[in-house]
């Protein structure tokens, strides 16, 4: 208690009111202007899944092969890659430059990258395929640039808002925004795969043959991408109308005057400015990223941060961007070549969509109302152990699980992979980098944290894509069993999970405890320790 009441005292008063704060209206309108980024980030990243097919079908359609609309592997590549490649590239400059500037300044700028390469992407053009997928993957790689700074800016944004009690609650319900983007993605491909199959039927004398494409399913994918503009065009207001965060104000910027103003207009309460205690806090907290100063105190954080996000990406992204594969691989979609492209693009959408349902959003949503029960360690170490068993429980069984009649037993196990993602390392590996590090380094730090993850992402996609390839190759090879690719690859990710679950032991819990005393800026030299001793 006598520790707490010196740390009070050294305390601003904007901040320690701000740590006090009841649970009041401008927390929700923060939550829902910051989560539809994030529902536009998951629906424009992870929709390409869901387009791949029947960019396939459209524009490399060739009935000699067992499946007649596979993209071929250097296209299928970028498409599927050259997102990530700019959220990481995003990630860091935005991160580093929410620093420099402020995260208010900066983030009308990646909301404003997203609307218009979103609606670039759909249009999309060329004279040739090539020339459509290079068009595309270009506009796709800055539509990623901008879904990559607004990780760090909406996490930091959030956690600064926050209250101490319900700071880990709110960061979560900021990310929870992806499950419903993932799902949005599903339910708007859907609907107007429904729709153009119903309006456009393909001539029943082809189906069987060569699987025909009606030539208005290239509309389909377009709309799909463009859709993606919407949420962030409808928020983009607000975000243009959120006060600086009274911490970068304080404690970066050094106007402790103009944080009491902001916030006291926002919280509704008479603060006052305190130019005494920000000379004494804010002192001796001026170093850099690479001085020892930040590797004694912060450097096992960052790197565990980073680790556990990378690993944890290597699983989720290449689960979410090759559940079709996945779903071809046990029978729970039929083979391309009975279907039409839009029938096809339905059955995959339908499939993820239940997924998504059942197993992705109730993780999201478990960890928003337990974080701040259980704290992050806890709810970190169980996803990571629970993501093992089910992979493995997929894995060693795998050839049971591929046998006609058995694809349910599969979609449950796999729907739980999901879930312990997302009520587990998925949703921490977000909100912690968020409340662990100093102001003045705390946006840089969650965007190298989250670059980590995405390079995880790119390694994960890239690396899934090359074991569906060596399952297709099985289709003409006797030299190869059916689905050897995809249950190598669960092995693969289930070892990504034991390593997650290892060095998640770097990792500090923040449950309860201010950011300033997380970053030691309340505490003097006396870093957080990490997660092994918080618990």
């Amino acid at each position: 208690m006598a520790r707490e009441e010196q740390e009070r005292q050294r305390q601003l008063q904007v901040l320690t009111t701000l740590d006090a704060a009841k649970t009041q209206w401008y927390h929700f309108t923060a939550i829902v202007v910051a989560g539809m980024g994030f529902f536009t980030d998951a629906y424009d990243l992870f929709c390409i899944s869901l387009v791949t097919k029947l960019l396939g079908r459209v524009y490399y359609t060739d009935p000699t092969k067992p499946d007649p609309g596979t993209l071929p592997p250097n296209v299928a590549a970028a498409v599927n890659g050259v997102a990530l490649c700019g959220t990481l590239a995003g990630q860091l400059f935005f991160g580093w430059l929410g620093d420099r500037l402020g995260r208010k300044s900066v983030y009308g700028m990646t909301l404003l990258l997203m609307v218009v390469c979103s609606i670039a992407s759909g249009l999309s053009f060329g004279s040739t395929p090539t020339g459509v997928m290079a068009t595309l993957c270009f506009f796709r790689f800055w539509l990623g640039f901008g879904i990559g700074g607004d990780y760090p800016l909406s996490a930091t944004i959030m956690s600064e808002y926050a209250n101490k009690k319900t700071r880990g609650g709110f960061i979560a319900a900021v990310f929870a925004m992806q499950g419903f983007g993932i799902l949005g993605g599903g339910i708007v491909t859907l609907a107007l795969s429904a729709v153009f199959r119903r309006a456009y039927p393909a001539p029943a004398y082809l189906v069987d043959a060569v699987a025909s494409t009606v030539p208005q399913a290239d509309y389909v994918w377009r709309v799909i991408l463009m859709l993606g503009a919407a949420p962030a065009v409808l928020t983009y207001y607000w975000r243009t109308k959120m006060p600086e965060t009274a911490r970068y104000t304080a404690l970066v910027a050094g106007n402790a005057k103009q944080a009491a103003s902001d916030m006291s207009r926002v919280l509704q309460v008479e603060i006052k400015a305190e130019a005494e205690n920000l000379d004494e806090i804010t002192g001796g907290s001026a170093y850099g990223l690479f001085s020892s100063r930040f590797a004694r105190r912060h450097g096992w954080h960052l790197l565990g941060t980073a680790v556990t996000w990378f690993l944890v990406d290597i699983a989720y992204y290449s689960q979410n961007l090759f559940q079709k594969d996945i779903f071809a691989s046990i029978h729970w979609i039929p083979k391309a070549r009975t279907m039409s492209a839009l029938d096809e693009v339905f059955r995959i959408s339908r499939a993820q969509t239940l997924i998504a349902l059942c197993g992705t959003v109730p993780g999201y949503w478990f960890t928003v109302f337990l974080i701040d029960v259980l704290g992050r360690f806890a709810i970190q170490l169980l996803g990571f152990a629970m993501m093992t068993v089910f992979m493995l429980g997929l894995a060693i069984p795998y050839h049971h699980w591929t046998t006609p009649g058995n694809h349910i037993g599969f979609a449950v196990m796999y729907g739980f992979t999901f879930f312990f993602a997302n009520f587990g390392p998925n949703a921490t590996t977000f909100i912690v980098p968020a409340e662990i590090f100093p102001a003045r380094l705390r946006s840089t730090c969650h965007g190298i944290s989250a670059a980590a993850g995405k390079a995880g992402a790119i390694i994960g996609a890239f690396g899934f894509l090359y074991a569906a390839q060596s399952q297709d190759k099985a289709h003409v090879d006797a030299g190869y069993k059916p689905g050897i690719g995809v249950r190598n690859a669960l092995f693969v990710l289930a070892a990504c999970n034991l390593l997650g679950f290892l060095f998640t032991f770097l990792v500090p819990e923040s449950k309860g405890k201010s950011l300033e005393e997380m970053s030691g800026e309340a505490d003097g030299d006396q870093a957080s320790g990490n997660g092994a001793n918080a618990v």
